[in-house]
């Protein structure tokens, strides 16, 4: 580690001990993830033609998991992250390749879809937070903006690969056939970080999980950056819900396009995000964190709000490629501040919790736009652009210019100590 001390480019990640692996096995997965969002919703559209199904299954392919993350951040915590990351690998493996297979023999009604979409969407959260709160632990802190920048990259790789390569897979070889390939991309991740070990990290825990989760959730909430992360992107996250429905809705039906188009739009986000999240990685963010948060944040409105104009494919475009560039910031900013003010021995729980408060806006805001959208699709972008003001002024309001999550750490403790 010596060596890796005195080097701060991004050629020192990769003698970090088994980060390759886990970044490979990560960047497969990630590139999966992005091909079920959009392909999801093609494939409700297409095999079902319900804009108001497509809202519903990517709600409960994402909401119930959020429900139950602080029992899964305390499961990270107490029994180690790669192979419950594996696990949850290999649930979404089964899960798409029944969807593709039931579908194919005619077996697959809307409320089975459902079920299916139900039923894996609880292990997510184990390999979202299982990755996440595993960088910080085997990088050494002078490097989390470059780790933090290959770890938003690897989704800006994934934007740009994942919807495209779906899109096109639908339009091709059909709905169901896409999601079993999907599936198997999941498998090809599990099968790469099977034996991966993880570092010995001391977890407070009271030794009875749901005790320990709820600790998790009280951890999260009394640490002032977590909460205002979890206000603040919560609220953003509603526009990408939006966003996720109104882009195919857009360019299949007002603009007559294929689904291979929606796939080069989402891919233009990711192109967008490319660049500034690596030069924003080589960045020092200490001291910026709040202004990388509150500023991109507040400039996605306008970027948003060229979903508005009925002209063709160019405000589509530039409305993607500017919400990606602002992505990358924005990013940088969220993942270092709460590594920064999360203590390493409540990683797995606080970080659990607050991805999933996070992420919360993001299947309400497909639901509501599935149902605004039967009637309005500007509507539901007003909505979207409504919800990115609001959350700059949350980030800017809430979040603390500097906080020490370990302070939250050592009150808690004497409560830990207690139930033991």
């Amino acid at each position: 580690m010596t060596d890796i001390a005195l080097d701060r480019s991004y050629r020192a990640l990769l003698r970090v001990p088994t980060l390759g692996r886990v970044l490979a096995g990560m960047q497969v997965a990630r590139i999966a993830q992005s091909m079920v969002g959009v392909a999801v919703v093609l494939f409700a559209l297409k095999e079902y033609d319900s804009p108001a199904l497509a809202g519903l299954v990517t709600f409960v392919w994402i909401f119930p998991g959020l429900l139950v993350s602080p029992i899964a951040g305390a499961l990270l915590d107490r029994h180690g992250r790669a192979r419950l990351v594996v696990l949850d690998y290999v649930v979404a493996l089964v899960a798409l390749v029944s969807i593709g297979l039931l579908a194919l023999n005619g077996a697959l009604p809307a409320w089975l879809l459902v079920v299916i979409a139900l039923v894996s969407s609880f292990t997510g959260p184990l390999s979202n937070t299982g990755l996440r709160s595993l960088l910080p632990i085997i990088v050494p802190s002078h490097l989390w903006e470059r780790a933090n920048a290959v770890d938003s990259n690897g989704y800006v790789v994934a934007t740009i690969i994942g919807p495209p390569a779906a899109a096109a897979l639908v339009q091709v070889i059909g709905g169901p056939e896409t999601m079993i390939a999907i599936g198997a991309l999941y498998g090809v991740a599990a099968v790469v970080l099977i034996g991966v070990a993880d570092p010995m990290v001391e977890t407070a825990s009271t030794g009875r999980l749901f005790h320990d989760a709820w600790l998790g959730v009280v951890y999260t909430w009394r640490n002032r950056t977590l909460r205002g992360l979890g206000f603040s992107l919560s609220v953003l996250n509603i526009a990408g819900g939006m966003t996720t429905i109104v882009i195919p809705l857009i360019v299949l039906g007002r603009l007559g396009q294929g689904e291979a188009m929606v796939g080069v739009m989402f891919a233009l986000m990711g192109v967008g995000g490319m660049a500034t999240a690596f030069v924003f990685g080589r960045m020092d963010t200490r001291g910026r964190e709040k202004q990388l948060l509150v500023l991109p944040t507040l400039l996605m409105a306008p970027a948003t709000a060229l979903l508005l104009p009925d002209a063709g494919l160019v405000p589509v475009a530039l409305s993607m490629l500017a919400i990606g560039v602002l992505n990358g910031p924005l990013d940088i900013g969220m993942f270092t501040v709460r590594q920064r003010r999360t203590d390493p021995a409540w990683m797995g729980r606080a970080f659990a919790v607050s991805m999933a408060f996070n992420f919360s806006g993001y299947p309400i805001g497909a639901t509501i736009t599935g149902w605004l959208a039967a009637t309005s699709i500007d509507a539901a972008i007003v909505m979207g652009v409504i919800a990115c003001v609001a959350a700059g002024l949350l980030a800017w309001w809430m979040i603390p210019a500097a906080e020490d999550g370990s302070q939250v750490a050592t009150d808690l403790m004497g409560t830990t100590a207690a139930d033991r």
